[in-house]
């Protein structure tokens, strides 16, 4: 059979590709490995008995730009938060910093108590208006051809910004202009989610991944998806189908050989115009190997970093806070063992080869912005969920014993959640049909075994400047390779990383641009 356009993987990229690409009249085929469609951002069942669907794995949404859901129609509603995060001072538990978008006067009082002084919040707005504007000038360039790194920095008008973020290393920015560590270990955080990294590492990935975090949407939002990632990669999936294209689940491709355009899987074989890779340039690769062609660019180590948790709870725990509302607290991003010092310990600690002593992280209440995930029962009790995602676990610590690393790390990490709790998190944590603990732990390793992240990294490979790194580069999408038929549509392409769209969108208009 032969098709205008073949995607291997259908996760949201893949999907989106597929979407733009049979509206304009493409025949279009997405094989699937797995049995359904989302790859990464798909809602489960985690617990058996459990009326609960939790965002397994991507749990949120920034960089998804609202041209791509006007574009494909797609029916996604986003709820936004009003808490930006909470975070115990670690020096300090019962003493917090709630950064409460809704409430600037709170917000101050809270800077001035963990800080001592106004000066803490002066420079804390100072330094995110300053990144509100790189992010609403930036960030409409990513659904466009690359540009030089001249032009974006023309274009963002900071100038001394700009150069900071692009060209030395993260800690000494934040070093310069904030000087309590809890509120420079907020700002750490968005440099280091996915990305295993010191604040000082030459390679300037910390930089990367933090002006990522901070351009989403144009403003920085990490929205809460109503119903789920699911409810985003489903109206993908029925954007894609409805206009056309054919998805097939269950079908892992084996072969591609970019000079016939031919694309095997167990049991099938088409021929396509352009093969879409919207899997992982390692995944890619290895379907090039398979028909003796030459690899894409791509790196040597993509190791991922990172321990995601789910969590079902009876009810909100505590907080060694008393003037913290654990509402509140937990509606945002909560910060655990965060302060700026206690993130560089960890990580050289997971450098040198162990797991940290005291593992710092993050977590989310999704419930608390959107109850439509638990059923009707459930939904009427005080149950909630909650979304961990440790920070420092490289692989290269669970690949000797994964399943004693996790348990290990695991432990550590419900050390780290109880320290800054009034009472232990296992006294609020609901059991399944069972009778076991609804706790649910990926490592990197796991994550690698079950949706197909080489190394666990949840961006497939270190993510990329959004702007042209040479002369090549410029006026393409980012997603070409060496062969004129073949594109990274996946996370792997130049602006991945994230529930974006964005390299989907890039893809397909690589093509329909021709």
């Amino acid at each position: 059979m032969r098709y205008d356009d073949v995607i291997i993987g259908a996760g949201h990229n893949g999907l989106t590709a597929a979407a733009y690409l049979a509206r304009a009249g493409r025949k279009v085929l997405v094989l699937e490995q797995s049995d359904h469609v989302g790859g990464a951002a798909i809602s489960a069942q985690a617990f058996p008995g459990v009326d609960a669907r939790l965002s397994r794995y991507s749990y949120l949404v920034s960089l998804l730009p609202k041209q791509v859901i006007t574009d494909l129609d797609l029916d996604v509603r986003l709820v936004r938060r009003r808490y930006s995060s909470y975070t115990p001072v670690p020096a300090d538990p019962a003493l917090g910093l709630l950064v409460d978008r809704g409430d600037e006067d709170a917000t101050a009082a809270r800077f001035r108590a963990v800080t001592g002084s106004d000066d803490g919040y002066a420079a804390w707005q100072d330094f995110y208006g300053r990144m509100g504007s790189l992010a609403e000038r930036l960030f409409p360039t990513v659904l466009e051809p690359l540009q030089t790194r001249e032009a974006a920095r023309a274009l963002v008008g900071d100038d001394e910004l700009f150069d900071a973020l692009s060209t030395r290393p993260l800690g000494e920015l934040v070093e310069r202009l904030v000087p309590d560590d809890t509120v420079r270990g907020v700002i750490a955080t968005d440099a280091l989610i996915g990305t295993f990294a010191s604040m000082h590492s030459p390679d300037l990935r910390q930089n990367i991944c933090f002006l990522y975090h901070l351009i989403g949407g144009g403003t920085g939002d990490w929205d809460v998806p109503v119903g789920g990632m699911g409810a985003v990669t489903d109206s993908l999936a029925k954007a894609a189908v409805s206009a056309g294209a054919q998805i097939l689940t269950g079908k892992a491709v084996t072969h591609v050989d970019p000079a016939t355009g031919d694309v095997a899987w167990s049991g099938g074989r088409a021929t396509a115009a352009t093969i879409h890779g919207a899997c992982a340039p390692a995944t890619l690769n290895s379907l090039l190997a398979a028909a003796g062609a030459e690899p894409v660019p791509t790196e040597a180590d993509v190791e991922g970093a990172q321990l995601k948790v789910n969590l079902l709870l009876t009810r909100l725990p505590r907080l060694r806070d008393t003037d913290a509302d654990p509402t509140a607290a937990f509606a945002g991003t909560f910060h655990i063992n965060e302060g700026y010092q206690q993130l560089e310990d960890a990580y050289a600690q997971a450098e040198s080869g162990r797991l940290p002593d005291l593992p710092p992280c993050e977590i989310y209440c999704h419930t608390l912005s959107d109850r439509s995930i638990l059923g009707p029962a459930l939904a009427a009790t005080e149950a909630q969920t909650l979304t961990l995602f440790g920070l420092h676990m490289p692989a290269r610590l669970f690949r000797a014993d994964n399943d004693t690393a996790r348990k290990a790390a695991l432990e550590a990490t419900l050390r780290s959640l109880d320290s800054v709790l009034a009472e232990p998190i296992s006294d609020v944590l609901a059991r399944d049909a069972e009778g076991n603990l609804c706790l649910e732990a990926k490592t990197p390793v796991d994550l690698e075994d079950s949706v197909g992240l080489p190394g666990g990294n949840i961006f497939h490979r270190s993510l990329q400047w959004p702007w042209a790194e040479s002369p090549a580069e410029v006026g393409t999408w980012g997603v070409e390779t060496a062969y004129d038929n073949v594109t990274i549509a996946g996370a792997g392409a130049r602006r991945g990383g994230g529930v974006s769209g964005i390299p989907g969108h890039n893809a397909a208009r690589a093509v329909l641009d021709r």
